[in-house]
């Protein structure tokens, strides 16, 4: 049996009828570029959200970038995330001119923690982005109390959750913008790089909308500087698609999740924390495991997929050492770094799979407990 950290093709093969017709009736068309089906999946996510608008665009990087442009956000700002995070999210607010505050996570949840965003806000905070790590959401009740005090933008990174609830509502729907990515190993993912931003603001949407072409309202004719971030029609062919199948597809996600969590029990690893008023969708099953990397090397000789996300906390990175952070600065995200260990995930997980990972990870600690 060949495992798979995520298996792409076989879920492709599950409805490759649908995606077939879809692409071919895009080629048909000829219309490659913000063809109809562009307009449709916006239509199909800001329902599904329960939003007033959605904005296609390139990557879940550009969603990010553009929703910083549209807010106002540059240089002399600050802008408070978490260090525990893919690149992308400090990297558009560097690329701005901005500077990213960070703060540290829940040990728990590997989320921002909202008891120590207050001391790291100041004069110059302009934002506040919460990530929501794995496909679980962020604690957005105390966040958005806090920023609401002191007058902060939120942009949520919903880059792994899109699906995933808070409070029975769905992320997204809290900040100012949400910000999704569509790259293919998401729960919803393309055929390539793809990203939307949500908003509730009918007037911020026409903004995202209008930089996201070049600053362009209207055809070779620019408000202001912009960027060219679109989503292709092909890959909002297929998004629409998929969409129709992403809650049964997290689902599933969850059904495995919760085997996993049952076969390790026992084990000496941590499974991941649902909070309370979370609805956890599992992009990644990530476990906290004792000599991490032990069990990384015993499970690469197994041939089982495995991944580390992500194993140096942001502010430790060499591109960000300009911002002055040290290590020690954010204890619970470098220890995160040093024990998380994501297992194969994805909707076509069968109970032989889990079977196969779970008893490797087992192995594993019985023959260290015994050697």
């Amino acid at each position: 049996m060949k495992l798979q950290m995520v298996d792409l093709l076989g879920q492709y093969r599950a409805i490759q009828s649908e995606i077939d017709d879809a692409i071919r009736r895009v080629v048909e068309s000829g219309r490659f570029i913000l063809g109809e089906e562009v307009g449709q999946l916006e239509r199909a996510i800001a329902e599904y959200l329960g939003m007033r608008c959605a904005v296609g665009c390139a990557s879940g990087t550009d969603a990010l970038q553009i929703a910083m442009m549209a807010l106002g956000i540059g240089p002399g700002d600050e802008v408070v995330t978490t260090p525990f995070t893919f690149v992308a999210t400090a990297e558009t607010i560097a690329l701005l001119g901005a500077k990213p505050v960070y703060v540290d996570i829940d040990p728990k949840t590997f989320n921002l923690a909202p008891e120590l965003v207050e001391r790291a806000i100041t004069p110059k905070t302009k934002a506040m982005i919460p990530v929501h790590l794995y496909g679980q959401a962020a604690d957005m009740g105390p966040l958005l109390e806090i920023a609401s005090r002191h007058n902060l933008f939120v942009i949520e990174d919903a880059a792994q959750a899109l699906g995933a609830l808070y409070r029975e509502r769905k992320v997204c729907s809290f900040g100012h913008v949400g910000c999704i990515s569509f790259f293919p190993s998401k729960n919803l993912g393309g055929f390539g790089d793809g990203g939307m931003m949500v908003t509730d603001d009918e007037e911020l949407g026409k903004r995202l909308r209008m930089i996201a072409a070049h600053g362009s309202r209207e055809r070779y004719y620019h408000d202001e500087i912009g960027v060219n971030s679109r989503l292709d029609t092909i890959q909002a062919a297929i998004l629409k698609v998929k969409l129709r199948h992403l809650d049964r597809w997290n689902s599933r996600r969850r059904e495995a999740a919760s085997r996993y969590t049952e076969l390790l029990s026992g084990t000496p690893v941590v499974p991941p924390f649902v909070a309370p008023d979370a609805y956890h969708i599992y992009h990644q099953y990530t476990i906290r495991a004792p000599e991490r990397d032990a069990l990384a090397a015993f499970l690469k000789g197994e041939e089982i997929p495995h991944a580390i996300y992500y194993p140096v906390p942001l502010h430790l990175q060499k591109a960000y050492h300009g911002y002055g952070y040290r290590k020690g600065d954010f204890p619970v995200a470098e220890q995160a770094a040093e024990e998380v260990l994501s297992l194969p995930m994805h909707s076509e997980l069968t109970e032989e799979a889990l079977d196969t990972i779970a008893g490797a990870v087992r192995r594993c600690y019985r023959q260290r407990r015994t050697s």
